[in-house]
């Protein structure tokens, strides 16, 4: 059994703060107070950190694949500058309402692809999220899910992930 361990973390809500609506300008894209320093002990500790996040935004037009890859690489770009480097970043263009497919979350694909890339041991692994979603998106691929209340400050919860 792998000994690589990682957290993977929903994008709005956990890294960034969960305004409502979504989150796609660089200029509403703000983030959680203490995600830096969680992040940085978390490498510290040995996980690997994933982003997983749906945009179903694009599926309804609301916004462009581009444009949110452009957000991703405005974020992941911040965080490396603070040290804090992202092992990967997955996210599902569908929106029920639109198209059925197997990656958004509640669904476990974005997950499994991850673990399954990266040699993760899911068992020794969390995902962090504010909705009942990521936890059964966790629970699916037998992650350890981890709920939160959206924009919470992770540095409270820091004896929680070892």
């Amino acid at each position: 059994m792998s000994a690589i361990k990682a957290i993977f973390l929903d994008r709005d809500g956990v890294i960034n703060r969960e305004r409502g609506d979504y989150t796609w300008r660089k200029e509403d894209f703000e983030f959680n107070s203490g995600i830096f320093d969680f992040l940085k002990i978390m490498l510290e500790r040995g996980f690997l950190l994933f982003i997983i996040s749906n945009q179903g935004g694009i599926a309804k037009g609301i916004f462009t694949q581009n444009t949110v890859e452009d957000l991703h690489a405005f974020m992941l770009h911040t965080l490396e500058s603070h040290q804090i480097h992202i092992t990967d970043l997955y996210y599902c263009p569908h929106h029920n309402d639109i198209e059925l497919c197997l990656c958004r979350k509640p669904n476990s694909l974005l997950l499994e692809k991850a673990a399954a890339r990266y040699g993760i041991n899911c068992k020794q692994s969390y995902f962090i999220g504010d909705a009942n979603r990521d936890v059964m998106a966790a629970e699916k691929a037998g992650i350890i899910p981890f709920k939160i209340q959206a924009n919470d400050n992770l540095m409270k919860h820091l004896n929680t992930f070892v």
